[in-house]
Order: C-alpha cells, then structure tokens, then sequence
C-alpha cells in the first residue's frame, strides 16, 4: 500500500468510526447516571436541620427502554450517598402499567434514616378497571413509599421543626396546596414535592420555602449554545434545569434518571441530584 492509498483508507475509517461514535453515544449517556450534588438554602430553616441531604430522583420511567438492572444500579448509587432523606418527583413508569410495580418494587430499597416519600407524575396516570384508584398509588402503598398527594408531615429534631409535602400532578391529577402546607407558618421551612415544575408558577402562598421537581428531563437532548430543543413546559426553557426563582419561591428541576421517546441523551446526562440544606 503506497502512502497515498493508506490516508485514503485512514480517512475513511475516521469518517466510519466519527460516524459510528455519534450514533452510539447519545444511547450511552442515556445509562451514564451520575450523582449531582447541590447546596440549596433553605428559608427558615432551623439550626438542627442544616446540613440535612436529600436524594431527589424522578422520571425513572421503567419500561421497554429502562430496564430494572439499571434501576438496581440507581438504587445502589443512591444508597451509597446515604441521604438523610429520598424523594422520589414522579414518572416511574413509561408504556404499559404492567411496568408500574417491578420497577416502584425496586425503589422500595431505597434507604434513608429520616424516610423515603413519593409523588406521582403525569405518566403514572394509569387507572385500575373500577376507573377510581391509580394503578400507581396501590403500588407505591404496596412497596410502602408514602405518596405525598396534597398531604405533607412534620420532620422533627428536638423542638425544631420542617414541613414536608406535596401535591398532584399539574397535568392529570389536582393540586391542593392549602391540604398541603397544613398549619405551617410564614415562619416554618417548607420543602413542597411537585412532579412537574409548572406549578411553581401558581404559587403564591408564601410559605412555600422550595419546590423539588423532575418532569422536563432538562431536554434529554441539549445543543451546544442553543438549548433544548423540546421542554415539555409552558414557561419554555426557565424550567429546564436547576435552581430557578419562580414568582414567590424557589424550585429545583433535576434532569431525572430515566429516558423516554427516544431513549437517548446528548449533553444531558441522568442524575440523581443530593441536595444540602443551608
């Protein structure tokens, strides 16, 4: 082979390999789940509870393109941070209902001292043949996750105190933020569990410290410079990611652990978000 044919031939095995490379990839990133750690600061929040962690996972969407090997992998990354406290903001499944309870099964050994609390997304909406109770709720109730739907409790430590609560999802269910916050005061720390952060736009109770969110994925798929192309949300790419200032309160949107339609990632990798209270 002369000198000329061998960079004909490099060349074209760069092309293929680049090629082969960019299609793969985003499939990878899609499992390439990492531990995202964030300090957040929280109004009121009382001596005993500062430096508090919580594991804030969502959109898991168990289904044909998340299988429960790699939900086990979360679970055990999860646990190893070893959260005070886990939240779970929704989406566990993705197709049919039949997905619902293998994969909720796997988040009940989810570990934390001060528990594990849930809410349910818009993709958990799938209903029970009486056309009353979510297929979700019984499976969370069965692998004893509470479900946090417009309810909340008190965390104690000593006399100091932190209310944690939450609503149903903005797109298939009803919110109900009064039942919610209970009898917290303007003087309380309020941690609120909404699956999709659209919500935070309505709130105007001024009680509400932080709201922990999942939902928009932050676009599966970002472009460099540019964004997302789709944000499932009607405030476009405010909610996409992170800490953002909605109108009286704070909200964290983590990108989730999961994938949906296409089952693929780019710039945008799963996470489980452990957040630091301050």
């Amino acid at each position: 082979m002369n000198r000329r044919s061998f960079l004909k031939r490099a060349r074209t095995i760069a092309r293929v390999s680049v090629g082969t490379a960019a299609v793969v990839y985003p499939f990878l990133e899609a499992r390439w789940c990492r531990v995202v750690r964030q300090q957040i600061s929280l109004p009121n929040l009382a001596a005993a509870f500062r430096g508090m962690t919580i594991a804030l996972l969502a959109d898991v969407h168990h289904g044909p393109f998340v299988p429960l090997a790699y939900i086990r992998h979360v679970v055990a990354l999860t646990n190893a941070q070893q959260p005070d406290l886990t939240l779970l903001a929704g989406d566990f499944v993705h197709g049919h209902h039949s997905y619902l309870a293998p994969g909720i099964n796997e988040l009940s050994k989810l570990k934390a001292p001060l528990g594990r609390f849930a809410v349910r997304g818009n993709h958990d909406a799938h209903r029970e043949k009486d056309g009353v109770q979510p297929t979700a709720s019984l499976a969370l109730a069965e692998a004893g996750l509470p479900e946090l739907r417009n309810t909340g409790l008190w965390l104690e430590r000593g006399r100091s105190r932190l209310r944690l609560c939450g609503v149903g999802d903005l797109w298939t269910d009803r919110q109900d933020l009064d039942a919610a916050l209970d009898d917290a005061t303007d003087r309380d720390a309020v941690i609120l569990l909404s699956h999709n952060p659209d919500f935070a736009e309505n709130i105007r109770d001024r009680r509400t410290g932080l709201v922990l969110s999942g939902h928009t994925h932050g676009g599966q798929i970002v472009v460099p410079g540019w964004g997302a192309p789709i944000v499932p949300s009607a405030f476009g790419q405010k909610y996409l990611y992170g800490l953002v200032q909605a109108p009286v309160c704070q909200v964290f949107i983590t990108r989730g652990v999961g994938t949906i339609s296409p089952p693929v990632r780019f710039l945008c990798r799963p996470e489980i978000v452990l957040i630091t209270l301050r």
